[in-house]
């Protein structure tokens, strides 16, 4: 069955059990745990085994010898190279499945608290061309295949597209997107083939030399099309590429550029400069409307985003005498989106930008009766904070993948609020934030929602009263 070498070695027929929480699939051979990418739980195959690991080995696939009743043809043309969509090999219904496996499985084995059957997975309206957000790097370094590594001194190495997994200095030369809309894949395409025709240089990750470094696509319910493009410096050819895209693309409403002669691609601190049309995008959700700034992070998944502030509302059961307080508010999406069910929403976010966002869509929306606070959560959330802005009747929470801080946590059982709405995008670290509320707090609900469909991430909405 398993053939050692020096070095690696072959497992042969080994059946996939599982699928893993990082998007690999996993096997079991000689009592461990073998973890392969691009396979899809029940199909059976030969692996070989490059990294041995004293409870685990880490495999890549050599052959496909019986496929999964799960298993599908992949959409994308740069499925298996491209690390964006481990799943889309898996029918979507088995991926919702083991989304929801995931959550289970975090709860029964970090959390140990108990807690209702999960409500069913709420599945993506589309499964493809669903983000409203995508970037694109270029570089002068682009990932070559085995044939094409034959002759690289004859090709052009310029590339753009997103960066290969655990390869920091190179891209995947991208031709079509299926998460992105059409538009999309058009502008990245025509803004390659114009910088190629006119010799304008790639950046260079490792030598930080080159002109053009990433390219910002952005799309909005509203119909809004937000471009911006990232130069090392200024120089002749940001105008003409600027002018080119005004040009050949006029749906653009927001066509934008920022200068970063930094070494990281974060553009975060940097100014962002309008070339042509409004500095911002407008979402719509319910009746609500959102100007979304360059910058601004808003739910890239915009028709799931809507079921999953839903899901919120329901689960925090507002009453009009309700303090509530929405902690890791973002761009105020969630404390806006229930603010008129309350008496007070207050919000805390540690990114300046988005709050000055949040409180200009509190004006835009008319609502009065939401306060924002900028700062770091386990320091602007402190007993004098308590005292000047109420003690809250409901807490919602939606912290970054790594969770709450745990004097965050320490805080919220000594204020006690009545019920919390915690919305996680990584369900391990939620499961470990709720066993620390488990001695005050028992779970009522829990509603998972796909926002990402082919990949292995979801997002899942809990629901806590007090014991």
């Amino acid at each position: 069955m398993g053939k050692k070498m020096k070095e690696k070695f072959t497992i042969e027929d080994l059946l996939i059990l599982d699928a893993g929480a990082e998007g690999v699939c996993i096997g079991k051979y000689e009592e461990r745990v073998v973890f392969v990418n691009n396979v899809v739980p029940g199909d059976v195959v030969d692996v070989e085994v490059y990294k041995k690991k004293h409870h685990y080995y880490m495999a890549r696939l050599l052959q496909l010898k019986v496929p999964s009743e799960k298993r599908v043809e992949p959409k994308c043309e740069h499925f298996g190279i491209c690390g964006g969509c481990k799943w889309q090999n898996m029918d979507y219904q088995a991926q919702l499945f083991y989304k929801q496996k995931q959550v289970q499985d975090h709860f029964e084995r970090i959390g140990k608290f108990s807690f209702p059957p999960l409500k069913p997975i709420l599945p993506s309206d589309n499964i493809f061309q669903y983000r409203n957000k995508i970037e694109y790097t270029f570089s002068n370094r682009r990932w070559l295949s085995n044939e094409e590594m034959e002759h690289a001194d004859e090709l052009n190495l310029n590339g753009l597209g997103f960066h290969l997994p655990g390869v920091f200095d190179k891209v995947l030369d991208i031709n079509h997107c299926d998460l992105h809309s059409e538009i999309g894949n058009q502008i990245r395409n025509s803004l390659r083939e114009f910088a190629l025709k006119n010799s304008i240089s790639f950046y260079n990750i490792r030598t930080h030399e080159g002109l053009l470094r990433n390219v910002v696509i952005r799309n909005s319910v509203c119909g809004d099309l937000m471009v911006i493009v990232v130069f090392a410096y200024k120089d002749k050819f940001l105008e003409m590429v600027m002018n080119f895209l005004r040009v050949t693309f006029p749906q653009i409403t927001s066509l934008m550029y920022v200068v970063n002669d930094k070494m990281n691609d974060s553009i975060a601190d940097l100014e962002v400069h309008t070339f042509f049309g409004n500095d911002f995008m407008t979402e719509q959700m319910e009746d609500l409307q959102f100007h979304v700034a360059p910058q601004a992070f808003y739910q890239t998944n915009a028709s799931q985003a809507l079921k999953l502030y839903q899901t919120v509302r329901t689960f925090a059961n507002i009453q009009p005498e309700d303090i509530v307080y929405d902690l890791y508010t973002g761009t105020g999406t969630i404390a806006l989106f229930v603010a008129r069910l309350a008496k007070k929403v207050v919000a805390v976010e540690y990114v300046d930008s988005a709050v000055e966002n949040a409180k200009e869509n509190a004006i835009l929306n008319h609502i009065d009766n939401a306060v924002f606070y900028v700062g770091d959560m386990a320091k602007v959330f402190t007993d004098d904070f308590i005292a000047k802005n109420g003690k809250p009747d409901i807490l919602i929470a939606d912290p970054p993948r790594n969770g709450m801080h745990p004097d965050v946590v320490a805080q919220i059982l000594k204020i006690m609020p009545k019920r919390i709405v915690y919305v996680s995008c990584n369900p391990a670290t939620q499961a470990r934030d709720i066993a620390l509320l488990s001695s005050a707090y028992q779970v009522i609900a829990t509603q998972p929602v796909d926002m990402f469909p082919h990949t292995q991430h979801v997002e899942n909405v809990c629901m806590l009263e007090k014991l």
